[in-house]
């Protein structure tokens, strides 16, 4: 009775210790992989944050790369656009005198030098002009003023409404009489009451005019010149003259108000207003000192030819060159049926090598 006793108690004593055996494995191996799970997570975590720190750093490595560019481009831009390019203003007109409209690129051709260049800018717009007026007050031009301000009046209004003006009268000295305004009134005003008196400093008022219409807001600019010419009182010489209009890119119109039967200067001074006009691509008229309408007539035509001209830009090709004057020419290649049509431009510019 006792052995059997004994065995059993053993035997349940047995059981009990297994079972406590098996509990606390059974947790250890539960505590093992909740730390590995934890290890892992960590792990993971610690590899996600440096991804995304990576991917972070990566992504603004190339925004600031973007930024740079833009901020690049700009600058490369304008230093292309403004250094070296040229700009032509050509007025065509038809066997009849008339201005011809509508036509493209493509009907131009541009040389520089006799070497062909791509017009890498062109339009046709009817642009506002800064233009100065130079208006000769004197003793010459003493019973021809009172017309030509009449004449001046339709120019005025014939021009482009955004168009500024100033004027520049002289006689013994050339003055600015009135600063840019786009009041055409404002122009006039100043002339009615002129007593036409002195000597004519033409080379002077024309030399600060150049000057002057450089401060204009609009990027085309002209001049318009009402004179017989004659100038006999200018510290400037006519060389000076010529040499500054060459470097400008201003269009020079001039109206020659003469009398060949009374006025001994008249061929010498055609000839000033005819070279200074023809090199900036604009033109001289030499209307008859008492016919007033073809004096009206004529500053209507210089009015609207300002307004119907062509504008071709192009970089030459050719910087290196040691050249400083350079020779352009302009060639159209019109439409059938317009037959041959007639170009105004200025001949040329200055070297851009210094």
């Amino acid at each position: 009775m006792k052995t059997k006793f004994l065995c059993f108690f053993l035997t349940a004593l047995l059981v009990i210790a297994s079972s406590q055996f098996i509990a606390a494995s059974a947790r250890q191996d539960k505590g093992a992989s909740s730390k590995a799970s934890q290890v892992e997570t960590a792990k993971s975590g610690s590899v996600d944050k440096r991804a995304s720190s990576q991917a972070s750093i990566g992504d603004k490595s190339t925004a600031a790369r973007a930024d740079d560019t833009k901020v690049q481009k700009p600058k490369d831009d304008k230093i292309t656009i403004g250094a070296d390019i040229v700009n032509v203003t050509i007025s065509v007109t038809d066997p009849y005198g008339r201005f011809v409209t509508g036509l493209g690129k493509d009907h131009f051709e541009v040389f520089d030098d006799k070497v062909k260049q791509q017009i890498a800018h062109f339009t046709d717009d009817d642009a506002p002009v800064s233009l100065g007026i130079v208006y000769d007050v004197s003793g010459s031009m003493k019973d021809r003023i009172n017309r030509s301000i009449r004449a001046l009046r339709r120019f005025i209004d014939t021009s482009h409404n955004d168009d500024d003006f100033f004027l520049i009268g002289f006689n013994d000295r050339a003055k600015l009489v009135q600063d840019f305004t786009t009041s055409g009134d404002n122009i006039v005003s100043h002339l009615m009451f002129v007593n036409p008196r002195g000597s004519t400093a033409l080379y002077d008022a024309a030399y600060i005019a150049v000057e002057k219409v450089q401060q204009g807001r609009h990027s085309k600019k002209a001049l318009l010149i009402i004179s017989d010419g004659q100038d006999n009182n200018s510290r400037y010489t006519y060389k000076e003259l010529r040499n500054r209009v060459k470097e400008a890119d201003v269009q020079i119109y001039a109206i020659g108000i003469t009398d060949p039967a009374n006025d001994s200067l008249a061929g010498f001074g055609r000839s000033v207003l005819e070279e200074i006009t023809r090199m900036t691509g604009g033109r001289a008229f030499f209307p008859s000192a008492y016919n007033e309408p073809e004096l009206v007539e004529i500053c209507t035509r210089i009015a609207l030819e300002l307004r119907h001209q062509y504008s071709v830009g192009f970089y030459p090709t050719d910087l290196q060159s040691d050249a400083r004057w350079h020779k352009v020419q302009v060639k159209v290649n019109p439409p059938r049926g317009l037959g041959r049509l007639s170009l105004s431009y200025r001949d040329g510019y200055q070297s851009f090598k210094k």
